[in-house]
């Protein structure tokens, strides 16, 4: 017997011959229609047609009764029609309307879509010249290489675009991007403060455990650990930040904190964070009104953002794109233990400086 074929979504059908098919209890599409029944699972095996087409089998034990809907066939103006294959598979006739509600197409749709027939026809229709139009499913056909939608002349390779493209358009955004990163900003230092929270949990109930604030200059204006409310334990994350229970049992509260807070974030114009969402949703909880929200959030920027670009442009094999990534690539070094809120807001920093050099009104060289 053949080493089995692979087909779209990882199903592995072997080639054997109708009677090992009956043998082993394998169905037929045309069996588990009339069964009012369809497979949970793709095909688990095929027999090979005299044209070279191929009928397909499913295991009884992976299928389900069909809903009722697809128990027969859609209306049609005439009485429904079925034709029986060279295989002794009888298939129905119905409209090409209809047919594509079963993801059934013809072969020349099929090569449109860029996927090869393989299996045999499961319906067919009839043209005004009386001529037969056969329908095969999508779903038992394979999808082939697609080509690039700029040239279109070779298969693709990333951004749906062939490799000789893709580098093209690497090279204009790549260009695009460092003009932006390497523009002058005229920013003051003090006026642009960095951030990092560590929570008890991702979720918005959780709470905030520390917060540490620098600006520009490296100062730190707010380095402190923070008592929740009401969260006692937070064994998952504790593994992750090293903040105790018993660490913040004596630390002030976030409402004992927000007044300071608001005073230093209202005296900057922007507000700096690695993965600037979460930190947002949480510190947003200080202020009472949306108006505030809508002004706090019109000042932060995302390193995160700015980083995934950078590497989109000059690294397009990375994947990974936290801040440890970020400090790496960059030949950065740590002050102090990462995933502490006063070292991730030390390192968003260093990663600011070194994608956007330009960036302040006078130039303080990266810290290494």
């Amino acid at each position: 017997m053949e080493e089995p074929e692979k087909l779209p979504g990882h199903a592995e059908p072997r080639k054997m011959t109708a009677a090992e098919a009956e043998a082993k209890h394998y169905l037929s599409r045309s069996l588990l229609q009339k069964m009012h029944l369809e497979p949970l699972n793709d095909p688990v095996a095929y027999v090979e047609n005299a044209d070279g087409s191929r009928q397909y089998y499913y295991e009884p034990s992976r299928v389900r009764e069909a809903p009722p809907e697809r128990w027969y066939l859609p209306m049609q103006k005439k009485p429904t029609e079925t034709m029986k294959l060279e295989s002794g598979t009888e298939i129905p006739r119905m409209s090409t309307k209809n047919a594509a509600v079963y993801s059934y197409y013809t072969k020349e749709r099929l090569a449109q879509m860029h996927y090869e027939v393989v299996g045999e026809p499961v319906a067919y229709t009839k043209r005004f010249d009386k001529s037969i139009v056969y329908f095969y499913d999508k779903k038992t056909a394979i999808r082939l290489p697609l080509p690039c939608v700029a040239c279109g002349n070779d298969i693709r390779y990333r951004r749906k675009l062939c490799r000789a493209c893709f580098e093209k358009d690497l090279e204009i955004r790549r260009a695009a991007g460092d003009a932006y990163r390497n523009a002058p900003y005229h920013m003051k230092r003090e006026k642009v403060l960095f951030f990092d929270l560590e929570l008890t949990g991702v979720y918005d109930h959780d709470e905030i455990l520390s917060i540490s604030i620098i600006d520009g200059t490296y100062k730190v204006l707010m380095d402190t650990l923070v008592k929740p409310v009401h969260n006692r334990k937070w064994k998952r994350t504790e593994k992750i930040h090293g903040i105790t229970p018993e660490m913040v049992e004596h630390a002030p509260t976030l409402e004992e904190l927000t007044p300071a807070i608001k005073e230093l974030f209202a005296d900057c114009e922007n507000l700096i964070a690695y993965g600037i969402t979460t930190d947002y949703t949480h510190i947003r909880k200080i202020y009472d009104t949306e108006k505030e929200k809508r002004a706090l959030r019109a000042k932060t920027r995302d390193a995160a953002i700015e980083y995934t670009r950078y590497i989109g442009e000059h690294y397009p094999d990375l994947t990974h794109t936290s801040l440890s990534d970020a400090m790496e690539t960059l030949g950065l070094s740590w002050e102090g233990v990462a995933h502490t809120s006063i070292a991730d807001t030390i390192g968003c920093a260093k990663v600011w400086d070194a994608l956007f050099p330009h960036y302040y009104e006078e130039e303080k060289e990266v810290l290494p």
